[in-house]
Formats: structure tokens, C-alpha cells, sequence
């Protein structure tokens, strides 16, 4: 998989990518990650794992996603579709891409393209009353 997207499968990248991928489709955190490695005895700095993650990012095994403003998450689903976040929780869920409809965005700037549109649905648990 990393020789497919041009990167050389180092050690760090393959103890990474197996911790990341081998679950299937979630979102992780940089500190998730790095606890993940420390727990299954892959000594590896909180610095190189943010690295892997966005060396994964640029080339399209990951999504990056901003929720909060000071929390980023890694989605391993890169195909076009949304989330739900759960306050409190901490924890994002996808929506299918066909299960909203963004009729209209706003003309980007000149010399920009549209990459892509995130939505983030944020929820909570229903107050009593």
C-alpha cells in the first residue's frame, strides 16, 4: 500500500500504518496513535507519528479533519462522506455523502478550486424536560 502511493515502507510507517488500517475504517487522533504504538511496544515519538500522519495525508490514505479548532482527527476512510461528532464524546461517526445535500457553496477566491466540502453534524444527548 505505501509503495502504491510512492512511500518507502520504512519501519515506523509499517508499525503505523498496520495500527492504523488493521481496524478497519476510524478516526484517531495523533495521541490516540502514539498511545496505540506505546501500548503494543512500538517505542516511536508523538513528532515522527504526527509526520506519518500527514505524509499518509498528502498522499490520500488519510482524511484530515479539523473539529473544534484544537482537534484534529485522521479519518482512514478517504472517500467523499461526512460526520457526525459527538460532543462530549469526543468521537466521530461518518454520514454517507449521499445523505446530505449541499446545494449551494460560495465561488472560491481567484487562482482556487474547491478541494472538497466537510460537513460536521455535531450531536448531543437529548436534555430531559
Amino acid at each position: 500500500m505505501l509503495r502504491d502511493v510512492g512511500l518507502r515502507p520504512t519501519r515506523q510507517r509499517l508499525a503505523l500504518g498496520w495500527l492504523l488500517f488493521a481496524k478497519g475504517d476510524r478516526h484517531v487522533s495523533a495521541e490516540i496513535l502514539h498511545e496505540e504504538a506505546i501500548k503494543a511496544r512500538f517505542p516511536v515519538s508523538l513528532a515522527t507519528v504526527y509526520n506519518t500522519l500527514h505524509q499518509f495525508t498528502e498522499v490520500g490514505l488519510l482524511r484530515e479533519l479539523a473539529v473544534d479548532g484544537s482537534k484534529t482527527y485522521f479519518d482512514t476512510n478517504p472517500s467523499d462522506h461526512h460526520h457526525f461528532f459527538l460532543e462530549g464524546e469526543n468521537n466521530l461517526v461518518d454520514i454517507p455523502s449521499a445523505a446530505v445535500e449541499v446545494e449551494r457553496v460560495p465561488e472560491p477566491p481567484e487562482g482556487y478550486e474547491i478541494a472538497r466540502v466537510d460537513v460536521v453534524v455535531r450531536l448531543r444527548p437529548k436534555r430531559r424536560g
